[in-house]
């Protein structure tokens, strides 16, 4: 089964709506006029129930099929912030916020997710209920997981929750997945190093911090290198350096390192976390440094659960074909809080094709609109071949 009809109707529609949420972006749980705009289309859809207020700004729509006896519930997922970067596209729909744009196509999402509301609402085409969550903060706040401290999960009594991101660089009307390990889990370090400052020409009389610093972010390096298994994936990275001094001849008294560190496994989480503290200690020693750790645990690893990923795949494959659904795509090592929701209910997450399109988290990126048609299908698809009616 191809696009469906009537959602292909419903292209120019639902791209106009992508347009007025991309010209209007909010930032992490700033997302008041977005999930406004969601819930009053909800409504409007003839949702039979609509919920605010959930992970601060999230919002939850119900929507039960012709028939319910199959008490089976599903939840559909996606993401409705932006991120603080300034737009450069010079498109018509471009961000009217200044330092703020939907670089990472959650207007695309948000949009989608609508439509699909929209078409199960009209037909109520299954047996059972389909949940539609509007997430806010997906872009470092967690908001992910605040949906589900907030017992999203338990209040909605969702038994399985499916996910959808954009990919720039597969072609539109294809799709992507695998089962296990989808995206990384990500971590961030603040390493502060006190040395003894000094006068740069007595050098013997100081403890120099930037000494210190480069041979940690060498000493780094080894913990992927030398402690993780080359079979699997990680990566340290060192993304800032920061002195105290801003002189040609002062050993400066402190530096600050930043960075972030991926991993695609729990145990190889716990091997770097362990290994990074082990070569700070050690640096420390050798140089007679004083070297603070503050190691901030961030999103877990994005797990897809391997019957979900089957059916979400074939769901695809009953939009786009066989041909177009990738089911062993490579990990990547980005990050999703879609991870919290895939920790309490068995599910997927899937990637479908932006076209071959500037890069997410780029000033000239924009969601490809081209799109739209198979992502709504997707989800159409997943309800109806999910919770059959009569089946």
């Amino acid at each position: 089964m191809p696009v469906i009809n009537r959602i292909a109707d419903l292209a120019d529609e639902i791209t106009a709506w992508r347009h007025d949420l991309h010209a209007h972006p909010e930032l992490q749980y700033d997302c008041h006029r977005t999930a406004g705009v969601v819930a009053a289309r909800l409504r409007a859809f003839g949702a039979d129930e609509v919920v605010e207020g959930i992970g601060l700004t999230g919002v939850v729509g119900v929507i039960r099929g012709r028939a319910t006896g199959s008490g089976r519930v599903i939840g559909l997922r996606a993401d409705m912030d932006a991120l603080p970067i300034e737009e450069a596209t010079g498109l018509p729909h471009a961000s009217k916020t200044p330092g703020a744009m939907h670089a990472c196509g959650h207007d695309g999402h948000t949009a989608m997710l609508l439509g699909a509301a929209k078409y199960l609402a009209e037909n109520r085409n299954f047996d059972g209920t389909a949940v539609v969550i509007f997430q806010p903060a997906e872009e470092g706040g967690a908001g992910g997981e605040a949906m589900v401290k907030d017992g999203m999960m338990e209040r909605f009594g969702i038994q399985q929750v499916y996910g959808m991101h954009n990919f720039p660089g597969i072609p539109v009307g294809q799709f992507a997945l695998r089962p296990g390990p989808v995206m990384a889990s990500t971590d961030e370090y603040v390493i502060d190093i006190e040395g003894k400052g000094g006068h740069a020409a007595m050098p013997h009389e100081c403890i120099d911090p930037t000494l210190v610093a480069a041979q940690l972010m060498i000493a780094l390096q080894s913990v992927v290198a030398r402690n993780v298994d080359p079979v699997e994936s990680a990566v340290i990275s060192v993304t800032s350096l920061h002195t105290a001094g801003d002189s040609f001849n002062v050993i400066p008294q402190t530096v600050r390192m930043k960075g972030t560190i991926r991993t695609l496994s729990p145990a190889v989480r716990e091997l770097v976390e362990k290994r990074l503290r082990g070569v700070i200690d050690g640096v420390a020693a050798t140089f007679d440094a004083r070297i603070v750790l503050d190691f901030r645990r961030g999103y877990p690893v994005t797990v897809n659960h391997a019957t979900e990923t089957e059916f979400a795949a074939e769901a695809a494959e009953g939009v786009a074909g066989a041909n177009n659904v990738d089911r062993n795509l490579a990990p990547l090592l980005g990050a999703e809080d879609f991870s919290y929701m895939l920790e309490t209910r068995p599910g997927a997450f899937i990637f479908v094709g932006n076209g071959d399109t500037t890069n997410v988290h780029h000033p000239e990126y924009d969601f490809n609109d081209a799109a739209i048609p198979y992502g709504v299908s997707y989800w159409a698809k997943l309800v109806e071949t999910a919770m059959p009616v009569g089946g």
